[in-house]
């Protein structure tokens, strides 16, 4: 597949790694050529350094024989312009891109992205997938991460193991033996900084990061059984009444478990627009690291608090002075993933990296065919990918146990028809099946292999 990716900042470089390393023909566009330079230099990419939404840098990049373009730079305009261009010019057939102002976004203006008007086959916001991702870290307050697999039957948990966690020192065959009736599967394991897939015989360690795929229902009781508690959130509060803080608090509006959440802008402008848009939630203009307006907004008595501002050092040090106030978690938005290493050290219980999001988020519609969902793990070190089994997979009408996945891959999940089931080895995977997989970014070719779903579905 040849595709072509406009902007080279830290979205679209990782785009260009997940599929350059899939042996695609990827060339890069921005009109910086250090960060083309960058691409070129350290992926098995071309680059064109130039305007992207330019007819000409297009023409140079090879457009007209390309299978698709992602506009990932970090104007809005830009980005629209360049699928316009794609479409009208060269007619290439999929288009995505990244879109970042509400105005765009607003649903009484959907007709926009109309083929005979604005021609964008999947548009991306950023702030919406944050927005969701920090829904989902509500669900389950003590998992580092979680995402949702197979229509929201199955959940895929981050969980960091404590000295207390019940399980430490056993092999991972016998938790099967030791709760027969859970559906938890560890997929994932971090430790020393490396991640990888366990084999049945590891044992898992205080201090290690795991992974964990069970059913939504199973939820609470997977956590206990790892040593995390399962408390429900009530009381919330947002700093940063931006895009993402918005959208969090105008969910958490229309829930019917009804969580009470404030929030504390600095803007006064921006403050007064959360106030006037949002009908039961309270918000406070002032600077969220003040002691006296954090006790103010009940972040003492708060079981979240949830920083979401543009700044990375504005979250971490609210979030770290939160939890000394007696908040019970906080959640931190980081952009630059060096900061990610301090989130243990800080105390901080979770983080949200907008990137990872994105590119999630993008991965989802480039692997089309019968793939219907994508989620990158870490540094783009693994993927899960939720796929539909066809009848000329390889692994159709086989059990698991007889299927030759790389070493890297696991499966996390099965669901046949609307019924999940645990994925023993016993089990078959019939062609109709929905599969979860996760595979170590180097065996990605080979699990899409695997599935059969390569360009030939595009």
């Amino acid at each position: 597949m040849k595709v072509i990716i406009c902007g080279a900042g830290q979205v679209g470089w990782q785009i260009a790694r997940h599929l350059s390393g899939e042996k695609n023909d990827v060339t890069v566009v921005d009109n910086n050529p250090e960060l083309v330079a960058r691409a070129t230099d350290t992926l098995d990419v071309q680059g064109i350094a130039g305007h992207a939404s330019h007819p000409d840098v297009l023409d140079r990049a090879n457009a007209r024989d390309a299978d698709m373009i992602i506009a990932a730079t970090y104007s809005d305009e830009v980005n629209m312009v360049t699928c316009q261009v794609a479409h009208s010019v060269f007619s290439i057939p999929r288009k995505i891109a990244r879109i970042r102002s509400q105005s765009y976004l607003d649903a009484i203006y959907a007709d926009l992205y109309r083929r005979d008007h604005l021609p964008i086959d999947v548009v991306i916001s950023p702030e919406r997938e944050v927005a969701e991702a920090v829904l989902k870290r509500i669900q389950a307050p003590s998992a580092f991460d979680i995402e949702s697999f197979m229509g929201g039957k199955v959940q895929l948990l981050g969980i960091q193991l404590g000295v207390d966690c019940p399980v430490l020192n056993t092999p991972l065959r016998q938790l099967t033996d030791l709760f027969s009736t859970l559906s938890a599967i560890v997929v994932g394991v971090r430790r020393d900084k490396g991640l990888f897939a366990p084999e049945p015989g590891d044992q898992l360690f205080a201090g290690d990061q795991i992974y964990v795929f069970t059913k939504t229902e199973d939820v609470n009781r997977t956590l206990e059984v790892f040593g995390k508690s399962t408390k429900r959130q009530e009381r919330v509060v947002i700093l940063g009444g931006g895009n993402v803080g918005l959208a969090v608090a105008r969910e958490l509006e229309t829930r019917t478990d009804r969580i009470r959440a404030k929030v504390i802008e600095l803007n006064r402008d921006v403050a007064e627009r959360a106030a006037d848009t949002l009908e039961r939630t309270v918000v406070l203009h002032g600077d969220g690291m003040n002691r006296e307006l954090m006790k103010e907004a009940g972040v003492p008595r708060a079981d979240a608090i949830l920083a979401v501002t543009d700044d990375d050092k504005v979250n971490l040090l609210s979030s770290v002075r939160a939890k000394a106030e007696g908040c019970a978690m906080s959640i931190a938005l980081v952009n630059d993933p060096t900061l990610v290493g301090l989130m243990e050290p800080l105390n901080i219980d979770a983080y949200i990296n907008p990137r990872t999001q994105t590119v999630s988020s993008i991965l989802r519609h480039i692997r089309h065919g019968k793939v219907r969902e994508v989620y990158s793990l870490g540094d783009a070190e693994a993927e899960v990918i939720e796929a539909q089994v066809l009848s000329t997979s390889p692994i159709a009408g086989k059990a698991i146990r007889d299927v030759d996945f790389p070493e890297g891959v696991l499966v996390g999940a099965l669901m046949k028809g609307e019924t999940v089931v645990k994925p023993a080895g016993s089990v078959r995977i019939d062609e109709g099946d929905v599969v979860t997989l996760f595979c170590m970014a180097d065996d990605v070719p080979e699990v899409e292999r695997l599935l059969q779903v390569s360009i030939d579905f595009f």
